[in-house]
């Protein structure tokens, strides 16, 4: 069985991705920006880590097989309200957050010998969406660096993204606040619901599993079809 590593870990998509794994065999290290008072729990091994800080290397095996990184958020401005420190933050826990975590894992997954990466970007990347313009800049940034280390790690280590639509977690929670909310949301989906937790870990377990050696460098719509059909 193999060592995962799942960075946000303690609720929505990442969660459901380290049950996925750990119901497959695997080992999970899972971070959380809380401090647990048991070490392991659900099945994860905990490493308490906030997106701003360094990350402890010496937390994880020396072989580690693949990482998720499922910290995010969903900040919603029009463009002229957005300042400067908003997008600067958003950029820190997006972009700047895995930088810190990739730059500290590379020799590990590299010591796998086969690994796998998968980063999260948005459907609002290549679909434009009104008061997205802090998400989608700094998600813009995931899929640039995803293609750019599919190249340069390649062939020891695979980097693919998930650009999902709007899903049903608790970072989504104010967005889905109301039976009226979720009903438009799911009206504007050509398959007609809102994703959920389990749709977008499924492709993220496929993606970090040898089922998928020969994808690298992709972002994957996991979007109900929003981002290329008109209904």
């Amino acid at each position: 069985m193999k060592n995962f590593l799942v960075v946000g870990a303690s609720s929505g998509i990442g969660y459901s991705i380290a049950q996925g794994l750990i119901a497959q065999g695997h080992t999970v290290y899972g971070t959380s920006r809380q401090e647990r008072s048991s070490q392991t729990s659900n099945g994860i091994q905990w490493i308490q880590w906030e997106a701003h800080n360094a990350f402890d290397i010496n937390a994880i095996p020396n072989d580690l097989h693949g990482m998720a990184y499922c910290v995010g958020a969903i900040p919603l401005k029009s463009f002229q309200r957005a300042s400067d420190s908003d997008f600067l933050e958003d950029y820190n826990i997006q972009v700047l957050g895995a930088i810190r975590v990739l730059r500290a894992i590379y020799l590990k997954l590299k010591a796998s010998g086969n690994a796998s990466v998968v980063l999260f970007s948005t459907v609002a990347v290549q679909t434009g969406f009104p008061m997205h313009s802090i998400v989608s800049s700094s998600k813009g940034a995931i899929e640039g660096i995803t293609r750019a280390l599919a190249a340069e790690w390649a062939p020891s280590i695979r980097v693919n993204a998930i650009a999902p639509s709007l899903t049903d977690t608790p970072l989504a929670a104010r967005l889905l606040s109301s039976d009226e909310k979720r009903s438009a949301s799911a009206e504007r989906h050509p398959l007609g619901r809102i994703g959920t937790p389990e749709d977008q870990a499924q492709m993220a377990i496929f993606l970090l599993s040898s089922a998928s050696s020969w994808i690298t460098g992709q972002v994957m719509h996991v979007d109900g079809g929003i981002s290329n059909l008109k209904i």
